[in-house]
């Protein structure tokens, strides 16, 4: 079982955009994938159509299991209507999760620990992260494989990818294995000097981390998340779900040069 996270502590980069893009393109190639919503706001819930206030069970109740086993973690996962998709939703609840819990042994570990459960379930997990540094980030990347960092072309985004970066730093000390990190340039416009420019700092900046290529913008995630739907299902031919595609390949490289 591999496991991605998808964070960035800078909001509207298109995190979310890439957990169900990158989910619907692994379920076509018929891989089992479980995605976890870690973030209070609920984006990727709501993403696939669920009430985030009305869900039967959610990851703040995976907080509260007494004790982590194959048979208590789950009832907290929800079947999705698409094909070889599960989630693990969120709720607004988690939120709370610092402050109530946050002092507690072992909270980091929580998700990992759980994941473990899983391994036989599934082929992939997608962690959806908040773009806050908390307990719900901490568990998100403690239990990664790899941090992919969605990074909108823009000036101010270079911003929350130097943040980013920083508390990768901070966490790397408590880890025997370094984090394998993969830039993702998104929002990509060529028409614009801002768009180029970022791209370009991105790749002189992090050549061995960045992603060569970019996510352009598309009106098309919009639509799809309008329907509830994966891009790939909502618009397989459109620009934004072939630069998924060719994302998902480049991973795909990646983990067969690292075994």
């Amino acid at each position: 079982m591999i496991v991605w996270s998808i964070a960035n502590q800078k909001g509207g980069v298109g995190k979310t955009t890439t957990t169900v893009s990158l989910a619907g393109l692994l379920s076509e190639r018929n891989k089992r994938v479980l995605l976890v919503d870690t973030d209070p706001h609920a984006s990727l819930t709501t993403y696939l159509n669920f009430d985030a206030d009305g869900v039967s069970a959610s990851l703040f109740d995976l907080f509260q299991l007494p004790e982590i086993t194959r048979d208590t973690v789950k009832p907290v996962i929800l079947r999705t209507q698409f094909n070889n998709i599960d989630i693990i939703p969120a709720h607004m609840s988690l939120a709370t999760l610092d402050r109530v819990m946050g002092n507690r042994g072992g909270m980091g570990l929580i998700l990992k620990k759980a994941l473990q459960c899983l391994a036989e379930d599934y082929d992939y997990v997608l962690i959806d992260c908040p773009p806050i540094l908390g307990v719900m980030m901490v568990n998100a990347l403690a239990a990664s494989d790899r941090i992919l960092i969605p990074v909108q072309t823009e000036f101010l985004a270079m911003k929350g990818l130097e943040r980013m970066m920083r508390t990768l730093q901070i966490m790397q000390k408590s880890r025997r294995s370094p984090f394998k990190v993969t830039i993702v340039p998104t929002m990509y416009d060529k028409r614009t000097r801002a768009s180029l420019q970022t791209l370009q700092e991105l790749k002189l900046r992090f050549p061995d981390q960045v992603w060569a290529s970019a996510v352009p913008i598309d009106t098309k995630f919009r639509d799809a998340s309008i329907k509830h739907m994966p891009p790939s299902l909502y618009s397989r031919s459109s620009r934004g779900v072939f630069a998924y595609k060719t994302l998902l390949n480049y991973l795909g490289r990646l983990q067969q040069d690292e075994r």
